[in-house]
């Protein structure tokens, strides 16, 4: 049977190949290789320095919930000034400079800018707004892992186990989702560390900006909301990092 002819004036259909826009690759900026330093080096940072820290906070007598403060506290600025600093920096930097492009102007590449700071500013150049990192995360992960022993805590009292007595793996997961969700009321501290990073133009901007006057100018411009901007991924961010660095740390 002879295949049927097409109708006529009807074109056939032809598969098109769309490009990738740029647009969608935005979700990436600053990911090589600052994300990919960050991320290699900050967990080893804070499973180090926090266990060694909890242990010796529970050998001058301390409880599960203040050990745990302690060590997650000391992680968190150990974290920050080690590696965080100039990482979060450095991302800030990348994420902003696709409004130089919007303008027609070729943004420099990663590595001339950073050169092109590190030249201007020095150190603290590369290192601007760590003070607020190291705030975010001393308050992050003392909260994380704190909160994550009070929940432990109280899982034990539910479920009728003794103190000290080892918890099962969903239960640890369980206990460490809740600190880590609780964790997220310092988003403002995070706020304050984006923007003071940013390179954005604004006239309305402190010149020098620092953590007081960063948080006011954010205040004044958006109120309560603008400091918890973005905070409903934060606390999802939050639970998952929480479960493999404390629940899993645990293991």
């Amino acid at each position: 049977m002879a295949a049927a002819a097409p109708l006529a004036g009807v074109e056939p259909k032809t598969l098109e190949k769309k490009p990738i826009k740029f647009s969608n690759l935005l979700h990436y900026q600053g990911l090589i290789p600052w994300a990919w330093i960050e991320a290699s080096t900050k967990g080893a940072v804070l499973l180090f320095v926090a266990s060694e820290a909890e242990y010796y906070a529970k050998s001058f007598g301390a409880s599960d919930f203040v050990g745990g403060i302690s060590g997650g506290m000391a992680g968190g600025v150990a974290q920050a000034y080690a590696t965080m600093g100039f990482c979060t920096c450095m991302k800030t930097v990348e994420i902003t400079k696709h409004k130089i492009a919007a303008k027609g102007v070729k943004p420099p590449s990663t590595f001339t800018t950073f050169m092109d700071i590190y030249r201007k500013e020095g150190i603290r150049g590369i290192n601007k707004g760590v003070n607020a990192v190291a705030i975010r995360q001393t308050t992050n992960w003392g909260s994380r892992f704190g909160l994550s022993r009070l929940a432990e805590q109280g899982i034990r009292r539910v479920t009728g186990k003794d103190e000290g007595q080892k918890l099962s793996g969903w239960e640890k997961v369980l206990a460490s989702g809740l600190g880590g969700g609780l964790s997220a009321w310092n988003q403002p501290i995070e706020v304050i560390r984006v923007e003071m990073q940013s390179k954005k133009d604004d006239p309305n901007r402190p010149k020098k900006m620092t953590v007081g006057n960063t948080a006011r100018y954010i205040y004044g411009s958006n109120g309560l909301k603008g400091l918890y901007r973005g905070v409903t991924p934060r606390i999802g961010l939050g639970v998952w990092q929480t479960i493999c660095m404390v629940a899993l740390g645990d293991m």
